[in-house]
């Protein structure tokens, strides 16, 4: 009989580890996660171990690059941590809009606003879903590392493309990692996710790797012009009986 206790508790103990060290409380609900980034915030850059020149340059120049022609371009960062996307980004010159950094936990937040002490950059604190924004309001929607730790991907999803701006973009990853699949029902299967993007109403879907354990995807959200071609070249060829 204590052999079958003993073996229960490891089972527990063990699942316990999976849980906070891989999918970081995200079958636990989304308060318990932003409790753990809470605790971890003033470690979690270093933990990270980003490097500035390498997030310039694969991070901050593709997000000047797609709103580069554009005149007060807005942008939002969805999960935003302490602020990886702006800061790679703010040291391109000539940004003259506003960038958004929405973050759930307030001591994320906290540490972000200090490391990004700029006055075209805000900070919203605020679930991802749904986004307390205004539809059709941002030129680029960046969401990295995120989603498998919210309560339901597929509709953070969406309320990315409804604040999204026609003709604007997504900048988003999927986790394909070996832990990708047991990060119960908060991944996408890596061959669907470009069609699963596409069926949102999304274009010129673009797949890359990401690092290690992820794929990084562009995609436009096209003009009401062209939803309208769209739906005229998927409508059925009428008969002639």
């Amino acid at each position: 009989m204590i052999w079958a206790f003993l073996l229960i508790a490891v089972v527990l103990a063990s699942a316990a580890v999976w849980e906070l060290w891989i999918c970081e409380g995200a079958h636990l609900g989304r308060r318990f996660v932003v409790w753990m980034y809470d605790l971890a915030a003033s470690r979690y850059d270093g933990i990270k171990q980003f490097n500035e020149d390498w997030e310039r340059t694969f991070l901050g120049e593709p997000i000047a690059q797609s709103v580069g022609s554009l005149q007060e371009p807005r942008i939002l960062d969805v999960g935003a941590g302490t602020g990886r996307s702006a800061r790679s980004f703010l040291p391109w010159s000539g940004f003259d809009g506003l960038f958004v950094n929405l973050e759930p936990s307030k001591q994320m937040l906290e540490l972000g606003r200090r490391k990004t002490k700029d006055t075209k950059v805000e900070w919203v604190r605020s679930w991802s879903d749904p986004l307390p924004l205004a539809g059709e309001t941002f030129d680029l929607v960046i969401c990295i590392e995120m989603l498998e730790f919210s309560p339901d991907p597929s509709r953070v999803l969406l309320e990315i493309c409804r604040v999204i701006r026609p003709g604007g973009w997504a900048l988003v990853t999927n986790r394909i990692g070996w832990q990708a699949r047991w990060i119960l029902g908060r991944t996408f299967a890596r061959e669907r996710f470009p069609e699963y993007l596409r069926k949102l109403g999304l274009r010129d879907v673009q797949v890359y790797r990401w690092q290690v354990d992820y794929d990084l995807a562009w995609a436009r959200k096209p003009w009401p012009q062209e939803t309208e071609e769209r739906q005229h070249e998927d409508r059925p060829i009428p008969s002639s009986a």
